[in-house]
């Protein structure tokens, strides 16, 4: 049953054009609310850098009611919403398919008025039954200021558990990525995950496998922007998960001394000025704690590390980082060395130290530099003024 709740979430949090949305949609005649991530985190005090909509209207409907705003995904259609560099997403209430229905589709018999190919349209009730866990399918109405929670998600999150709605089993083969989000999401809210759903996690860990690179790609960023991802990491070798997806990062927890240089390593991204938003720079921090454990604190040489076939492999068919995201990586790396050799390069002519200063990749080796304490105070200041001096340009302030 829907529980109308007095609100305790910081209205103000609200963005202006998410409300601007509901609202619209509203006026005309449709029931919507927000909904997920943005709700939970309003509730738990945590500013949300999303706002998602679901609402009684169908995709073409949002279309026509709310002004630039445009239908995506084939299978499951969406409305995108674009607001100058924001954009909001408008889902239209779903429910699960019956066992009728599916064999009905797979038939190819026809479709009935809730159903447009993929999309099996409901009510709100049934669309909060068919989300992840309950404190994701809490709605809430900025107009009217009413909470409607039907899976129990606002005891949950008092609570401070993570609970799967329906049997965590059953979900977790549904879609194994719910594995990493459960983990990754109850170290982001510093909540317990709920005692079946843990179990389920442990033996439905192997499910990871059959999961596409791409989506665990967009976990694995997510984990680094955690604000303790070496934590994180930790968990997933205790629950045999980093085994099943992530080998590499597994041989290095077998071996305490490597894990400690890992975590030690990956918790100073957080003091470095790595931009969490940048992927290159998010798995630069990631890769580089991950190679002082694997090769050693000390210097690499090029045959050992750089040209290693195993690195690669893990950058590449593990983590999921890009080509050029990987080519960049090690570019930075190569250049670091250098930071260290101020003589060498006070001597060079202007042109050439115009060169090493505005390389595209120095900002990052100087990064990394901070991550592994290896230029000092004098020596980081130092290069801030080669940059501000090439560049023409005041520097992001390092922290």
């Amino acid at each position: 049953m829907s529980s109308l709740q007095k609100p305790q979430l910081h209205e103000d949090w609200i963005d202006s054009y998410a409300l601007r949305i509901v609202k619209n949609l509203q006026e005309s005649g449709f029931e919507t609310y927000l909904v997920g991530g943005c709700v939970r985190d309003l509730l738990v005090g945590i500013h949300p850098k999303d706002f998602d909509i679901a609402t009684s209207a169908l995709p073409n409907q949002v279309r026509k009611k709310v002004p630039n705003a445009y239908v995506i995904g084939r299978r499951f259609k969406l409305v995108l919403v674009k607001r100058g560099d924001l954009q909001f997403e408008v889902a239209t209430f779903r429910r699960n398919i019956t066992a009728e229905e599916a064999s009905a589709k797979a038939e190819g018999s026809a479709d009935d008025d809730g159903v447009e190919g993929d999309n099996y349209f409901g009510t709100c009730e049934e669309d909060a039954q068919r989300r992840d866990f309950t404190a994701n399918a809490i709605f809430y109405d900025p107009v009217n200021h009413k909470l409607i929670d039907y899976m129990g998600g606002i005891q949950d999150i008092n609570n401070r558990i993570l609970r799967m709605i329906g049997d965590p089993k059953d979900r977790f083969i549904e879609d194994p990525i719910r594995i990493l989000r459960a983990i990754r999401l109850s170290h982001k809210l510093h909540f317990s995950i709920e005692t079946s759903m843990r179990a389920a996690i442990a033996e439905c860990s192997g499910e990871l496998k059959k999961s596409v690179l791409p989506r665990r790609r967009e976990e694995w960023l997510k984990f680094l922007r955690l604000k303790e991802p070496h934590l994180a990491f930790m968990e997933l070798f205790d629950l045999h998960i980093l085994e099943q997806i992530l080998p590499g990062l597994h041989s290095v927890f077998m071996d305490p001394t490597k894990m400690e240089i890992f975590e030690m390593h990956l918790a100073r991204i957080n003091h470095a000025g790595i931009d969490k938003q940048d992927p290159v720079e998010l798995f630069a921090g990631f890769m580089f704690a991950f190679m002082k454990a694997q090769y050693g604190e000390g210097a690499w040489s090029n045959a050992e590390v750089y040209d290693d076939p195993k690195l690669a492999y893990f950058m590449r068919e593990e983590m999921g980082i890009f080509k050029q995201e990987a080519m960049m990586i090690l570019k930075a790396m190569h250049l670091m060395p250098g930071l260290r050799k101020i003589d060498l390069y006070s001597r060079k002519g202007e042109r050439r130290q115009m060169a090493f200063v505005t390389n595209e990749a120095f900002g990052l080796a100087l990064k990394l530099s901070l991550i592994d304490y290896s230029l000092s105070a004098s020596e980081i200041h130092y290069w801030l003024q080669q940059i501000e001096k090439y560049s023409g340009s005041h520097p992001a302030p390092v922290h």
